[in-house]
């Protein structure tokens, strides 16, 4: 099986005096399907790590494979289109376009496809009947919840039907209840084959993903869904940097 997301070896310095490493030989595995919850503390990495996985940047050293395709391959002007094929984004401030409806701004994703306007529109529409939105279609972001605004960047970011959905604390600027809503959809979601990755601080949301990954000093310190590095336990073993993002 060809992984969504592979990382190999990732590490991320950023220049400064000192610099900063804040990921450090990295190696991650996302096979299509699963449901991969990303957890630590601040400074640990999580942020670099959503970065690097969704080609926002490119790695200090090291290897970033999206559906088998090596990104180190691809130019910044290709690497564009490719992310738009490949990757949906859903972020804790949702972004929508405040002028823009709800069905523009989830085909608006769609600007990096080779497709009509009436194309993007109707596969739009469909994405926004799945996140149950479709009454609130003609909506301006303004009179939308917080909830439902999350929905249409969830409806954005799956439009396309990408590779693999990175999520960076969907939940942060909800309340509980529409917190509890906005993961049972991803999990609606996951149940029915969309691959997501979800960058969270709260380990209650954690441990809702079929797979945990912890993040330390940009260091992998455990992964419950793969056996340990030399003693079974899937602790990546390399000394922390000094510094993290």
């Amino acid at each position: 099986m060809t992984p969504a997301l592979e990382l190999l070896d990732v590490t991320k310095t950023y220049a400064g005096n000192p610099e900063t490493t804040a990921l450090r030989e990295l190696t991650l595995r996302v096979d299509p399907g699963e449901l991969v919850a990303v957890v630590g503390p601040s400074g640990s990495g999580k942020s670099t790590l959503l970065q690097i996985a969704g080609t926002l940047e490119r790695p200090t050293t090291g290897a970033v494979h999206i559906a088998g395709a090596d990104t180190r391959r691809l130019s910044d002007a290709s690497l564009a289109g490719f992310r738009a094929q490949h990757l949906g984004f859903v972020f804790q401030q949702f972004f929508l376009l405040p002028h823009r409806d709800v069905l523009a701004n989830i085909a608006h994703a769609l600007l990096y496809r080779p497709m009509t306007v009436r194309s993007r529109r109707a596969a739009a529409a469909a994405a926004c009947e799945r996140v149950g939105l479709g009454h609130r279609r003609h909506h301006l972001p303004g009179q939308l919840s917080g909830g439902e605004c999350q929905r249409v960047a969830i409806a954005r970011a799956l439009v396309g039907s990408p590779t693999l959905i990175l999520a960076d604390e969907p939940t942060g600027n909800l309340d509980s209840v529409t917190g509890g809503q906005i993961l049972a959809l991803l999990r609606e979601l996951n149940s029915a084959g969309t691959t997501l990755v979800v960058i969270t601080h709260d380990h209650s949301v954690a441990a809702d993903a079929g797979r945990q990954v912890e993040l330390r000093d940009g260091v992998l310190r455990r992964d419950t869904g793969r056996p340990e590095r030399g003693s079974g336990s899937g602790v990546n073993r390399v000394a922390p940097s000094r510094s993290t993002r």
